[in-house]
């Protein structure tokens, strides 16, 4: 059953939130209007893509494409300021990956007409029925650099001419975790993360003694993939949101207390 996010009470709880610094916002909001404590840690950054010339180029360009795709909010807000004047052509078909990409092109007066039903991920939007057989089709898709392979190889298989504009990158922070650890026990009763990347960098960033702290303390992801690594990594109790979006990761939070408390 899903947790009913009206009644949620955290109960002073201290939510570690990790999503980059320039995204946590919004999730530490919702902790605190329900009585929470947010506890920043960004465990990723995003910059700018190595190559900036060749992604302007081909987002400049993408009136040469069908469909293009963006596969995260930080790929919609990277790109918005290297699309032709003009911005995308009516007639192209525009995806996105999930609910928050669409949002965030929605917010940007683009409109989207694929969006994968109920999961929102790279297997969903493959399984649209508008992407079952795009051979001869030119697809851009914008991402971050070194994302999922899935979603172009599939395409690429099925003989659609695939492009990547890589607009950004993802970077380990370099930030100190020492006051962070020093007051883990009074401070940190729920460790979210919500990408791959971050979870692997929490590892990197909390060190050997933090990741004994890590391990035991309840931790919630955003897909099955994250819950397997979670285990090979050693974490105990993983609760997986139902989709990435902020609403979703909270709903969880609710439902990992209702499970701890």
């Amino acid at each position: 059953m899903t947790p009913d996010r009206a009644n949620c009470d955290l109960s002073g709880a201290g939510i570690l939130v990790t999503r980059a610094a320039h995204q946590a916002g919004p999730l530490c909001d919702l902790i605190r209007t329900h009585h929470g404590r947010p506890v920043r840690f960004p465990a990723i950054e995003i910059t700018g893509p190595k190559d900036p010339e060749l992604a302007g180029m081909l987002l400049g360009a993408v009136a040469d494409f069908d469909i293009v795709m963006f596969i995260s909010p930080n790929a919609v807000s990277r790109s918005l300021g290297l699309l032709p004047a003009e911005g995308i052509p009516p007639a192209m078909r525009v995806a996105a990956v999930g609910r928050g990409t669409a949002k965030h092109l929605s917010e940007a007066g683009i409109p989207v007409d694929l969006i994968p039903e109920g999961r929102f991920d790279s297997e969903a939007l493959l399984d649209s029925p508008a992407l079952s057989a795009p051979a001869g089709k030119r697809i851009l898709i914008v991402r971050g650099e070194g994302g999922r392979a899935l979603l172009g190889d599939t395409l690429s298989e099925r003989d659609a001419m695939v492009t990547y504009a890589e607009v950004y990158r993802r970077r380990c922070p370099t930030g100190d975790a020492a006051q962070l650890l020093q007051a883990w026990d009074r401070d940190v009763d729920m460790v979210t993360a919500t990408s791959r990347d971050i979870l692997e960098n929490l590892f990197h960033l909390l060190g050997p003694e933090g990741n004994l702290q890590l391990r035991r303390t309840p931790l919630v992801v955003i897909s099955e993939r994250m819950r397997k690594r979670a285990r090979e990594l050693g974490c105990l109790q993983i609760s997986v949101a139902r989709r990435a979006d902020d609403s979703s990761v909270f709903e969880a939070i609710c439902g990992m207390l209702d499970k701890t408390g």
